[in-house]
């Protein structure tokens, strides 16, 4: 039986697989839309509002911050509250940190904690800073 088994697969043909050719061109990058940074202010305040777990906020977080630009403040703030809502301390720190990264200078960066100020005294947050001074 088994070398009836072999016989019949060694006499078996391989089914035609058909091929789809690749793709040669590609579209140009200039035809792809740009996001106004208002949109994206606008995308992330509504994420983070919608945001359920721990787990949503960081990879908003991780996306938001892989872009190439500050977020407003409407989007941090938005963030800082949906991280004390699945009540993640941490990242609400963390959050500040990300923001100290990104900014050019201190001045950009105070101007950011000026500004956040209300938020941050209403929801408990402090910064590493404030944490860790001894």
């Amino acid at each position: 039986m088994r070398t009836q088994v072999i016989s019949t697969l060694l006499r078996a043909r391989p089914a035609t697989v058909s091929r789809v050719a690749p793709r040669l061109a590609r579209s140009s990058s200039s035809t792809q839309h740009q996001e106004t940074f208002e949109s994206f202010t606008e995308r992330y305040v509504n994420f983070f509002q919608s945001a359920e777990d721990l787990f949503e906020v960081q990879r908003g977080l991780n996306n938001c911050f892989a872009h190439d630009l500050v977020p407003a403040t409407a989007v941090v703030e938005s963030a800082l509250r949906a991280s004390r809502r699945v009540n993640d301390y941490a990242t609400a720190v963390r959050i500040f940190e990300g923001i100290k990264e990104k900014v050019e200078n201190k001045t950009q960066y105070q101007a950011y904690m000026d500004e956040l100020k209300p938020v941050r005294e209403e929801l408990g947050i402090e910064t590493k800073e404030e944490l860790f001074s001894s």
